[in-house]
């Protein structure tokens, strides 16, 4: 008999050149770089293209992808009506997994690969990755505006990934300060390992599904509260507290009964997850750059770290990185429940880095199971049944 492992906990699935993890000493590193280096040198698009082809490209092979990113920015006025046909109350998540997987049916050449040389069609790999990573930033913005009665604002092919979301979410011309931070939490949002929604992404591709559909069950995946929705969970939490001075005391009440601390702990990490460790430094860099006024929810974040690093860190629980991006998302005045969106316009990266890898030496998946059921027995009349 197989040995079972709840969660396939520690299980190999794949072989993967994309990204590494070691927890232990809090280490991530994209193809080889980490992302401290990247967060510091390189911007969401060049990460991306690092991501999909194994190494950084070319300044000119860099110039090329912005130039078709932008080209794609534009959604189908089709998309848009079926968008407002959606109910406002409708979460994003749920707009974004419906409006993805609808894609397909609006731009044509998206079938599905076949054949075992499916991986070296690169052609039809990289035209739907373009499309794929520009169109979920204006999916996303577009239901801000939409699901509260309005036109969205159109994209400008002038300006990058990140500063053409906020701007779509605003309206107005992207903060340079607010736009290097979102730059940075798309780079670090982007690709870690074999979490839940990527193995999702890849057992989609396996069945050379379209790309559409791959990262339609990514965000299905994604939008799970014990996966993607926990910096939203942050920012509720530093509500429910109300102020720094009564942390200590409201920390201590949910270890004592049990209670999640939201934002605090990871599954790979032993110490501070890398990626909440540079969110912090782009807080401080932001208090400095808003003339060192401090808001009251950094306050409340900053105490809460303290208290838990006193109370948890002897465990091996310090800030995830969704400690401080929900704090920062809000800071940029976007909707907390859009925060798991803007995870997925990231994630789509290393969703589909991972599903151009799976596809390039494919095997469809079909794990096994231990059966715990009746053993064979006879079919009992209706009418001998008490």
């Amino acid at each position: 008999m197989s040995d079972f492992l709840p969660g396939l906990e520690g299980v190999a699935a794949t072989k993967s050149a994309i990204s590494f993890i070691d927890g232990e000493k809090g280490l991530l590193s994209y193809r080889g770089y980490s992302i401290e280096t990247l967060a510091a040198n390189s911007s969401f698009e060049e990460t991306t293209l690092l991501l999909l082809e194994g190494e950084l490209p070319s300044s000119a092979d860099l110039a090329s992808f912005k130039t078709k990113l932008k080209s794609h920015y534009r959604i189908k006025y089709h998309i848009r009506e079926m968008m407002r046909h959606f109910p406002s109350s409708a979460h994003p998540m749920d707009m974004l997994q419906t409006a993805v997987s609808s894609l397909g049916m609006f731009y044509p050449g998206t079938e599905c690969l076949t054949g075992s040389d499916a991986g070296e069609d690169l052609r039809y790999v990289r035209n739907m990755t373009v499309n794929i990573i520009a169109q979920m930033a204006p999916l996303v913005a577009m239901w801000e505006h939409i699901r509260g009665g309005y036109n969205p604002v159109e994209p400008r092919e002038d300006l990058s990934v990140a500063e053409n979301l906020l701007y779509m979410f605003t309206g107005k011309e992207p903060d340079p300060m607010l736009s290097k931070i979102m730059d940075v939490c798309l780079i670090l949002h982007a690709e870690h390992t074999l979490n839940a929604s990527t193995f999702s992404a890849l057992v989609s591709g396996s069945t050379l599904a379209t790309p559409y559909s791959v990262i339609s069950g990514a965000i299905g995946t994604l939008s799970g509260p014990l996966h993607g929705g926990a910096n939203f969970r942050v920012v509720e939490m530093l509500k429910e507290i109300g102020s720094a001075d009564k942390a200590e005391a409201w920390i201590d009440n949910a270890l004592a009964n049990k209670e999640v601390i939201w934002g605090m702990g990871h599954r790979e990490y032993k110490v501070k997850d890398p990626r909440a460790t540079i969110l912090h430094k782009l807080v401080n860099e932001l208090i400095s750059d808003r003339g060192n006024s401090l808001d009251s929810t950094f306050k409340t974040a900053m105490k809460v770290e303290e208290i838990c690093k006193d109370r948890l860190g002897h465990k091996g629980v310090y800030p995830n990185v969704d400690f401080y991006s929900g704090i920062l998302y809000a800071e940029m005045g976007i909707s907390a429940d859009q925060f798991t969106a803007l995870f997925a316009v990231a994630r789509s990266a290393g969703w589909l880095a991972h599903w151009r890898e799976q596809i390039s030496d494919n095997r469809i998946y079909r794990p096994t199971q231990i059966y715990i059921g009746s053993d064979v027995r006879g079919y009992t009349p209706m009418s001998e049944r008490s």
